[in-house]
């Protein structure tokens, strides 16, 4: 009987830190906010030196952590409207919804949780108004990269850093014959908060 007791005294003390080490642990869901600063490389193959406003827009990403090391990001946002401009001279606007998906490596150090991604956006341009006889193709779809931080202010709850790279590109046609292509290339810096769960 003694040794029943002992046993199961000496079972449940070792099950109590590992109890509040699950307790401490933070959930696999992550939700961030975030302002972002969009700056367009603009690189335009056509004669028509396009290009598109830079502008602030608001960003909502889920991640959810398949470990405390690797994680799959969802990037939205809701339709932007940009002004189309040919050498300087607003010509017309667009609408684009630029969804990314990330996979990100997260490195634990003492809290402070820098991370890279990598993944895929898929962009389209929806509401063009171009004159007459010029057209965009509606769908791009590209490669994102991807570097931020996490920086704790309280218990799940963290200031975020962020810089993207998407590629995001259209191609330009005049009354049907081909122009070259208007490569945005954006880059986004954003900086927002985050809700672990």
């Amino acid at each position: 009987m003694k040794k029943s007791i002992v046993a199961t005294a000496t079972a449940l003390a070792c099950l109590i830190p590992l109890a509040a080490q699950a307790q401490n642990q933070e959930g696999p869901w992550m939700v961030r906010t975030r302002a972002v600063h969009l700056n367009s490389a603009n690189k335009d193959s056509t004669p028509l030196d396009l290009s598109i406003n830079d502008k602030w827009l608001p960003e909502v990403d889920i991640s959810y952590f398949f470990s405390p090391n690797w994680a799959a990001e969802l990037v939205l946002t809701v339709p932007q409207k940009q002004t189309v401009s040919a050498g300087g001279t607003a010509i017309g606007s667009l609408r684009h919804l630029p969804p990314s998906l990330m996979l990100q490596y997260h490195q634990d150090m003492g809290g402070f949780k820098p991370y890279v991604g990598a993944g895929l956006n898929y962009t389209r341009f929806s509401s063009v108004r171009l004159p007459t006889g010029v057209s965009i193709d509606k769908n791009s779809v590209g490669g994102a990269l991807q570097l931020g931080v996490d920086i704790p202010l309280q218990k799940g709850l963290y200031l975020n850093l962020d810089v993207k790279k998407v590629f995001i590109k259209t191609e330009v046609s005049a009354a049907g014959a081909a122009l070259g292509t208007l490569k945005v290339d954006p880059v986004l810096l954003g900086v927002g908060l985050g809700w672990r769960f």
